[in-house]
């Protein structure tokens, strides 16, 4: 009990001693290999958190907590076999619960059983002696949770059955409208999908998808000109069931030609505009992928410039006249259009968006400002374009969105400590660490990652890793927030949302966020591994002793001065978990310098990045450039150059063993001056720094171009490296795929290439 207090006081070593010392006089004792494993759980260390339980259990068998306790790791650690010997235990136990059926038949699912699955979930259904009422929102959950199991085995025609038999009552009603459309559609039988989707359509007629599945099943292909009329005429006849549907005026758009699409944009753009639509622009950018259509937008809104609006706009106005929307609303378009990057022209976009600003009458309208800044940051002024975002900004200083705009654009333009003032006006008061501390709290990561890209624009290392290990931590949070929820989710009967966010947390690191933070991380590292006295300089920020001192003295005062008005209120309020918020001991980032292996933390934030985002060539570059730097060759190829025996193989291969000589390119010495001339259009391969080798490499390598295997050694032979970068087309793929096979010799030598 005493470990377990000093570990909630973050006293884990003093913890882990008593621990240790329970474990010696008690050694039998269940109790003591529980808590032993809770302090290994709290610790992360999930492997030897699983042992510490495994051992409990052989000496308390009947023990319900551990079991518990053993499962949630188990689940967290994606360990589905041993989850499901977990669950089957506390099923056998507790056979008259239903969430611990529901929890068998999800490991089974997520093991990919999936007819052990819904045996269970039949099994229990069997046993029931009344229907559960409608009410029964986990019984609800439990039999949609068993039709998305039959569906994912393959059998959707006894998914549909199933579906039918619970259709009427269920009350999640929106859900299993849109699941009978879809397996309708797949089944083929289109005349009960076409009422399924126009039912759904009834719901709701703004989701395009609804209109994509009615498509499908009508037989209305986009691409026949035949069809194209009807397809008018299916838009046409939900356009008309009300003014405000704007899905039914919009899609027509996608498929119309020449004149068609002329009269259906003109028509669209007047009665928008018309409308003072702000996000008209947006609603068409689509379609500037065709240079045909964005030349007919661009005319018919040149055109307009001169009109007053009233020729062609519905008279039928539910949000005010048109004469008072046209011309700014005009204007403001064409400052769009020329500012987007399919139709740039920044100098007309200014010209559009200065009349916008000088038609405006609202004073709160801060929309026609921040455009105006947008255009400015391409334009390349960061400085002006912050201004101008923040003059929008005092336009509405009750608006977050606004203020959170602003704070981006100082960002960008390195206004570190006014941007976190910014951000400050809509923060808690009482935050331990002030705004920034808040932002933490609430894992604002668009901040943190524009404040740490600020820092490392400005060669501020420390603080750039300090924000880039942030978003680390935030990411490592959600993985360990998935505690929370296997079990609420069985209590609850959220089955479904619960499988959705297991898959989900298993893409976690694909998140563009994590993305950009990681390959930053990984750049600031492989500069401090090249350069360790970028260590020392990215500390003191290149300033000399005394500037430093003084910098120092009044940050000190200033940080003492704010914390101690709200360090006592603080401390007496405890968070949602009982713990008090701790000051961070490092809010410079200057320890995360003192690395001893930058290469070793650069890994922490790229191994992620390889295994969940392989396609990303951003992240195979990043890859190269540690495991280069690292000399483990095997790595690098495994990650990189190895993709799975599919038709774009050979075009993976291609592409990374072209990033590996240009790279190498500018690092590799001359391999001797004896070696013959190397032709004009090779690249320098990863050996010529490395000894010699003959001038036919493809032929001399059979008694060096044995690969190792893996578990001997890291990397490949020296030799095998130049003959495969030295090969060319398939040649190239077929040696690295056999290669690495295992086979005693170079693939090239055994089949006789040149």
């Amino acid at each position: 009990m005493k470990a377990l207090i000093l570990n909630s006081q973050g006293k884990s070593d003093e913890a882990f001693e008593l621990a240790k010392l329970g474990l010696k006089n008690a050694m039998k004792s269940h109790i003591c290999w529980h808590v032993y494993g809770l302090l290994y759980r709290h610790a992360k260390n999930y492997e030897e958190a699983i042992k510490a339980y495994k051992f409990a259990l052989r000496l308390d068998p009947d023990s319900v907590q551990i079991q518990r306790d053993l499962a949630l790791l188990q689940v967290q650690m994606r360990d589905y076999e041993g989850f499901i010997a977990s669950r089957k235990a506390m099923l056998q136990a507790r056979p008259s619960i239903r969430q611990n059926w529901t929890a068998m038949a999800i490991a089974h699912h997520l093991a990919g059983d999936f007819a052990a699955a819904e045996q269970i979930l039949t099994t229990y259904e069997e046993t029931l002696k009344s229907q559960p009422s409608r009410s029964d929102l986990e019984h609800a959950g439990a039999v949609l949770y068993k039709n998305t199991i039959i569906a994912e085995s393959g059998d959707t025609e006894r998914a549909l059955d199933h579906l039918n038999t619970i259709y009427k009552g269920h009350p999640d009603r929106l859900a299993v409208m849109e699941v009978k459309a879809q397996y309708l559609q797949k089944l083929g039988r289109k005349g009960e999908a076409e009422t399924a989707y126009r039912a759904l359509l009834k719901r709701n007629a703004e989701r395009r998808e609804y209109y994509q599945g009615l498509e499908e099943v009508l037989g209305l292909s986009r691409q026949e000109p035949t069809a194209r009329q009807k397809l008018v005429e299916l838009y046409q006849s939900y356009a008309e069931k009300s003014e405000r549907i704007d899905a039914a005026r919009r899609v027509p758009l996608d498929f119309l030609q020449g004149d068609d699409f002329r009269q259906a944009a003109d028509k669209y753009l007047r009665r928008m505009l018309g409308r003072g639509i702000p996000s008209t622009f947006a609603n068409v950018k689509a379609l500037y992928a065709e240079q045909e259509k964005k030349q007919t937008i661009q005319n018919l809104v040149l055109g307009y410039e001169k009109e007053d609006g009233t020729n062609g706009v519905s008279e039928t106005q539910t949000n005010g006249t048109s004469s008072k929307h046209w011309q700014i609303s005009v204007y403001y378009f064409l400052a769009q259009h020329y500012n987007y990057y399919l139709s740039r022209d920044l100098p007309k976009a200014m010209e559009y968006i200065d009349k916008a600003i000088e038609t405006n009458t609202s004073p709160t309208e801060y929309s026609y400002l921040m455009t105006k800044a947008r255009i400015l940051k391409h334009v390349g002024d960061t400085e002006k374009a912050s201004q101008t975002m923040n003059q929008a900004r005092e336009t509405d200083l009750k608006d977050r969105y606004i203020n959170t705009k602003c704070a981006k654009y100082q960002l960008r333009n390195n206004e570190n400590d006014t941007a976190v003032n910014t951000m400050g006006l809509f923060t808690r008061k009482e935050a331990v660490g002030g705004p920034l501390g808040d932002l933490l709290d609430m894992q604002c990561m668009w901040y943190l990652y524009e404040d740490g890209a600020s820092y490392l624009r400005q060669g501020k290392l420390s603080l750039a890793l300090k924000r880039f290990r942030s978003i680390y931590d935030i990411f490592d949070a959600w993985t360990e927030d998935q505690f929370d929820f296997h079990s609420f989710s069985l209590r609850k009967g959220q089955i479904t949302a619960y499988i959705d966010m297991i898959r989900w947390e298993d893409r976690l690191r694909e998140h563009p966020f994590y993305t950009r933070a990681a390959l930053s991380a990984v750049q600031i590292y492989c500069t401090l591994h090249d350069d360790p006295k970028r260590a020392s300089d990215a500390a003191t920020n290149g300033d000399d002793a005394a500037e430093r001192k003084k910098a120092a003295k009044k940050a000190r005062k200033e940080a003492e001065k704010v914390e101690a008005e709200k360090k006592a209120a603080a401390a007496a309020k405890p968070n949602a978990e009982g713990e008090t918020k701790k000051e961070d001991p490092d809010p410079l980032g200057l320890d995360l310098l003192k690395t001893q292996d930058p290469l070793g933390e650069a890994t922490r934030f790229l191994v992620p990045l390889l295994e969940q985002s392989p396609k990303d060539v951003r992240s195979q570059t990043a890859g190269f450039e540690v495991y280069i730097r690292r000399s483990e060759f095997l790595p690098f190829y495994l990650h990189i150059c190895a993709p799975s025996s599919t038709s774009t193989s050979f075009a993976r291969h291609e592409a990374m063993l072209t990033i590996t000589c240009q790279t190498q390119k500018n690092t590799s010495q001359p391999s001797n001056a004896s070696s013959p001339p190397r032709s004009s259009t090779r690249k320098t391969t990863l050996c010529e720094s490395r000894p010699p080798v003959s001038a036919k490499p493809w032929m001399d390598c059979r008694s060096r171009c044995r690969p190792r295997s893996p578990r001997s050694s890291n990397r490949p032979c020296r030799s095998f490296l130049e003959c495969i970068i030295g090969a060319t087309g398939e040649t190239r793929v077929r040696a690295y795929d056999r290669c690495w096979q295992g086979s005693l010799e170079c693939a090239c030598v055994r089949q006789g290439m040149p």
